[in-house]
């Protein structure tokens, strides 16, 4: 009994050393149709398969989705290739099937895996591919590591990898509070992504024994933004009352929140501006008025060097999110390599030492969401500065 904590301690060990060399290989490996892999065991493999290791594991992606879904299942598609190139001997073969975005999409794709030998499915992307997915491979008793970021659909068995809102909020205001900061305020669109942000937002400041003065929340329609200007109003007399105002959404909202407060006089130093990870962008990082705001976000060594490789290997430089089936399929090879039959057991995929990927430290939890090791950034007007760097270790936090 006492041999499994460290076993799975010696897998996390060692993935973390897998994902650092996976960073440094070449890229030579190419993909086939599932008629020219020749493995010689499990059943026949129908679509495309990538690799031409002894272990199967099926990546489920919206290549025919409607919208922007088909992009990103091809970016998604691409950073799962790249990954297999450049971790060196990887002895797993993945299965890319097409969810097209839709439950009934994701029931399909992972039934056609499962039955094709998938004994870890990667992916769906969006949330009710995930849901379809999710009830066959609970029924086949198969892991699922998902890259979306609704957190309803994650469950035991229903891992997320993604970046969750919850993760944010908590890393934001929990520095926060260590900085002396005990009143905060909140503007919050008016959607299903508020109600989340808005929930851990309430949790978090009740954690840290600081107060909340008021929460607006507000509509975007299109580009009509005079309720988020009218609720920046209302919350402009509060203003003298709070230390911290948190303002989660990205896409220009904080800065005509702060252009507006400026307009009404309602400014004051005093008040730290905090974001989420929705910051992360150059509009947002460049510019002045945003400048002494904090914001949380992955350690961005491991993404620019990611980024590197994958423009050279596509022509085009990758979504802030493609880092996602990178590690998904690193995290699937690692765990082959480490940790022998047991590689995508339960006791395994939430060792709570957890792993090390492009975006640095990150766990799962037994109900299906995820822990990261999170920096936080300060904008400076002309870029940003890490204020708190990401913790490299959760059991020390540093």
């Amino acid at each position: 009994m006492r041999k499994r904590p460290n076993a799975m301690t010696r897998a996390g060990v060692l993935l973390a050393a897998a994902f650092t060399l996976a960073g440094c290989q070449g890229s030579s490996l190419g993909s086939l149709p599932a008629s020219q892999i020749t493995t010689g065991q499990g059943p026949a493999v129908t679509g495309e398969v990538v690799g031409t290791g002894s272990v199967r594991v099926g990546l489920l992606l919206p290549l025919s989705a409607g919208g922007g879904g088909q992009s990103i299942g091809t970016v998604f598609r691409n950073a799962a290739e790249l990954a297999l190139a450049n971790f060196p001997n990887s002895d797993i073969q993945l299965l890319i099937k097409d969810t097209r975005g839709t439950a009934e999409g994701g029931r399909a794709a992972a039934q056609s895996a499962i039955a094709e030998g998938a004994e870890l499915i990667l992916g769906p992307v969006f949330a009710p591919a995930v849901s379809g997915a999710g009830a066959v491979a609970r029924s086949s008793g198969i892991p699922v590591v998902a890259f979306s970021t609704d957190v309803s659909v994650a469950s035991r068995g229903i891992y997320l990898l993604s970046f969750l809102p919850q993760g944010d909020v908590s890393r934001i205001v929990g520095y926060a509070g260590t900085q002396g900061k005990r009143s905060f305020a909140a503007l919050v669109p008016d959607d299903s992504y508020g109600a989340v942000t808005e929930a851990a937002f309430r949790q978090e400041v009740g954690r840290i024994g600081a107060r909340i003065v008021t929460i607006q929340r507000y509509k975007l329609n299109g580009s009509d933004t005079s309720d988020l200007i009218a609720k920046t109003n209302a919350l402009a007399g509060s203003i003298g009352k709070i230390d911290s105002l948190f303002i989660p959404a990205g896409g220009g909202v904080a800065p005509l929140v702060m252009q507006t407060l400026t307009q009404s006089g309602a400014t004051n130093g005093a008040v730290k501006v905090l974001g989420s990870g929705q910051w992360d962008e150059p509009n947002m990082k460049n510019n002045p008025i945003m400048a002494g705001s904090w914001y949380p976000g992955p350690d961005d060594t491991g993404f620019k060097a990611f980024a590197a490789r994958y423009q050279s290997a596509y022509g085009s430089a990758p979504p802030r999110n493609a880092t996602l089936a990178y590690d998904g399929v690193t995290l699937a090879a690692g765990l082959v390599r480490s940790a022998g039959p047991q590689r995508f057991s339960t006791s395994i995929l939430t060792n709570r030492d957890g792993f090390i990927g492009i975006d640095g430290l990150f766990r799962f939890r037994p109900n299906g969401q995820n822990e990261r090791g999170l920096a936080v950034y300060q904008l400076t007007g002309s870029g940003v500065q890490v204020i708190s760097p990401a913790p490299r270790d959760f059991r020390s936090g540093t």
